[in-house]
């Protein structure tokens, strides 16, 4: 297979292995000498030989992508320095582009629908509570007991200031007290 004409795949789950080559490498056995490499089954050594080339030569070019990668980042990082664009501009241009892609989507629609319905008929609610509660103490007011309840209230405050008004109580602080104005003070 030629290695030009592999499509590249950035989301390999392979792409984050280190830059060492996974070829098989004999261990040293414990008198020194050096294991075979058992092939899988079906797998000549020929064969073997071609996918151990094969796999250096993918590995070499996963490396160069990565050192390209790497040079494009740098040189996009001082474009972008150049321009005057801080990570700190960027991520204010992310969180305005996503708060104004949330206030577009449905679910966001929708929901801000659901909540203003919601408060209509919470004000609904309160108003209608309301005018039960005005009605309710209007109906309170025109009953017997309460009107009975308010005469009673009546003749006792006729009685405290009836009886002051008559001259028998405290002056009120408009006139001015003889009294006080002898004061030595």
């Amino acid at each position: 297979m030629d290695s030009a004409s592999q499509d590249i795949n950035l989301n390999s789950p392979n792409k984050a292995l280190g830059s060492g080559s996974l070829t098989e490498v004999p261990a040293e056995g414990v008198s020194g000498g050096v294991t075979p490499v058992t092939l899988p089954p079906g797998l000549t050594e020929d064969e073997a030989e071609e996918l151990r080339i094969e796999l250096t030569k993918v590995e070499e070019e996963i490396q160069t992508l990565r050192q390209v990668l790497l040079a494009k980042e740098r040189h996009a990082s001082e474009l972008k320095r150049k321009l005057g664009l801080s990570p700190l501009n960027e991520l204010k241009q992310n969180i305005s582009k996503g708060w104004q892609d949330v206030q577009t989507s449905n679910a966001y629609k929708k929901t801000q629908e659901t909540l203003s319905q919601a408060g209509q008929k919470t004000s609904a609610a309160f108003t209608t509570m309301g005018s039960a509660i005005s009605r309710k103490l209007g109906d309170m007011r025109n009953s017997q007991t309460f009107k009975s309840f308010e005469d009673k209230v009546g003749n006792l405050k006729s009685k405290v200031v009836g009886g002051r008004a008559n001259g028998g109580g405290l002056q009120s602080p408009e006139s001015p007290n003889p009294a006080q104005d002898n004061a030595p003070f």
